[in-house]
Order: C-alpha cells, then sequence, then structure tokens
C-alpha cells in the first residue's frame, strides 16, 4: 500500500504542477490563442496526472479490500478522462475557429495561411 500511495503523490505532484503552468499561462501570456494553449493543454496534461492518480489509488484499494465501489470509481474516472480529453480538444478547436473568424489577431505577426487563401 506505501508504493502506491507513493506512485500516486508523483502523479497528484506532477498534474498540479501543469495545472499550475496552465493558471499562470491563462495569466501571463499576451493574447487570446496563446492563452487557450496554456489553457488546454497544460491543464489537460494536469488533470490526466490527477486521474490517473485515483485510477492508482481506486485499483489499489480494490485489489486489497475487494469492494465494488472502488472499481466503480475507476471506471468512472477512465470515462471522466476519455471526456476530458476529447471535450478539451474540441473545445479548444471551437474557440480558436471562432475568435479566427471573428478577425482575433494574435500578439505578434504570423503569416496567416487560411487568410491569404480566402482573399485568393
Amino acid at each position: 500500500m506505501d508504493a502506491l500511495n507513493t506512485v500516486s503523490y508523483v502523479f497528484i505532484g506532477i498534474g498540479l504542477f501543469f495545472n499550475f503552468i496552465g493558471a499562470f499561462g491563462l495569466h501571463r501570456f499576451p493574447d487570446m490563442y496563446t492563452r487557450l494553449h496554456a489553457a488546454t493543454k497544460c491543464t489537460t496534461f494536469g488533470s490526466i496526472f490527477l486521474i490517473m492518480a485515483v485510477i492508482v489509488q481506486s485499483a489499489g484499494i480494490w485489489a486489497i479490500e475487494g469492494t465494488l465501489s472502488q472499481s466503480v470509481m475507476c471506471i468512472h474516472s477512465v470515462l471522466a478522462l476519455v471526456a476530458l480529453m476529447v471535450t478539451n480538444a474540441t473545445g479548444a478547436h471551437a474557440i480558436a475557429r471562432a475568435a479566427h473568424r471573428s478577425g482575433e489577431k494574435p500578439a505578434r505577426a504570423v503569416v496567416d495561411d487560411l487568410e491569404s487563401k480566402a482573399n485568393d
């Protein structure tokens, strides 16, 4: 059980680190696109590790005690992980596309292939 706690604590530490970096990026980055990148990439990765900590703890308790509630917790955690990975990527794409179509410009000058093809 001590090894499971250690692995869970490592996963929690990694998850909190990436979530903190994502929150820091939301505060620090200059424009909507880079803030969106910080909000989705870092927090998705951080949340993956936090959910993995829950899965490790639930699987460990289930293996030791054999209670059904812990196996249900594992299944719910895996389903939440899949939903999180799908919805974060899809939502970030939809937000970035809406911002691009509404004319939101990045803070720095970048080459926009989509805009040049639309003008042709």
